[in-house]
């Protein structure tokens, strides 16, 4: 697995400690913007010391084949980041499954930009890593999302009820998957 990846406009690759700064500004900036879609976050997670022991457990995961997070720039921006894209909890043996995540700034929406980086990850997940199956779960108000992911041929396997707990509130989420075929 390589640590840097491009796609035609962008810049994905892990991240360490080292980089806690770019990441704690894309968190501060788009505190609000994700708030609607994540489960609550204390102010401790807005600080450099909790972003560098993160970014030092995603490193971990990533070194152990549990979960690859790659960090989106675009190529003109490349010390901005713009958003994330993951796998996690991988599984090996015969599940060959991963859960997929993304997000993105709010001052990048609607160019592609979560497309592009997925479609990388997709090739990733299925050439590179040999996976069979990723699932994307998505509260069902959040159309942007399942749109990104319809458009890549992620599948509707249904609702699961009460799936996170978001704002205080248990949040219902529609179960999306997308299968390798050359498997």
């Amino acid at each position: 697995m390589k640590e840097v990846y491009y796609t035609e406009r962008l810049i994905l690759r892990i991240l360490e400690p080292k980089d806690a700064k770019l990441v704690l500004d894309y968190l501060i900036r788009n505190k609000d913007f994700l708030r609607e879609w994540e489960t609550d976050r204390s102010d401790y997670y807005y600080t450099l010391s909790n972003q560098k022991k993160l970014l030092g457990k995603d490193y971990e995961r990533y070194i152990e084949g549990l979960m690859l997070r790659l960090w989106v720039f675009k190529k003109d921006e490349p010390k901005k980041v713009i958003g994330t894209i993951a796998l996690d909890n991988i599984i090996r043996g015969p599940f060959l499954s991963s859960f997929i995540g993304y997000r993105l700034d709010k001052d990048y929406l609607n160019r592609g930009y979560t497309t592009e980086a997925l479609q990388k990850l997709i090739h990733i997940a299925f050439d590179d890593m040999g996976l069979h199956r990723l699932e994307a779960n998505i509260m069902p108000r959040n159309s942007r999302s399942l749109r990104v992911v319809e458009k890549l041929g992620f599948e509707n396997e249904g609702i699961s009820r009460d799936y996170l707990k978001i704002n205080e509130k248990w949040e219902d989420h529609i179960h999306m998957v997308l299968l390798n075929k050359n498997i």
